[in-house]
């Protein structure tokens, strides 16, 4: 599905308690499989809209998520 993946994130919790973002890029791979081979192993994630990504860089550091929250999905 081209530009499906331009509209979305993948969200994880990282070690030091922050959130960390990945933009996928068109590259053959779905989001899914992205998430799966890029988020580090045995870490949850959540596929989300990117509007729901803080657009200023600086409020990303005080951006939590519940790891409860992510369930679409674990990097393997």
């Amino acid at each position: 599905m081209k530009g499906h993946t331009m509209n979305k994130r993948i969200i994880y919790k990282n070690e030091k308690g922050g959130v960390s973002v990945i933009t996928p890029t068109d590259c053959g791979l779905t989001v899914e499989q992205i998430a799966a081979k890029d988020v580090p192993t045995g870490s949850p994630y959540k596929v989300v809209d990117v509007a729901d990504i803080p657009t200023d860089r600086s409020e990303r550091s005080g951006w939590t998520v519940d790891k409860a929250d992510l369930t679409d999905g674990v990097g393997e």
